[in-house]
């Protein structure tokens, strides 16, 4: 089998990659489990759920980024 050449092209492209995957992991988990803190507080009337849920998606999407691009 043929080895590949690293270039700078694709190292700048593994940069960009990251640089637009974390902002949308904080993104969508905020999206996500602010979504579901939301219908929790429809369905219970708790409206505590909201900023739970919110908390909760940011601590799990920065989780998600350290282990994709933090090891």
């Amino acid at each position: 089998m043929s080895e590949q050449k690293r270039t700078p092209e694709d190292d700048g492209r593994a940069f960009a990659d990251a640089a637009w995957s974390v902002p949308a992991y904080i993104l969508s988990g905020i999206l996500v489990w602010g979504g579901v803190g939301w219908l929790l507080s429809r369905w219970t009337g708790v409206s505590a759920f909201i900023p739970i849920g919110v908390i909760l998606g940011v601590g799990l999407a920065v989780y998600l980024v350290y282990l994709k691009h933090g090891r």
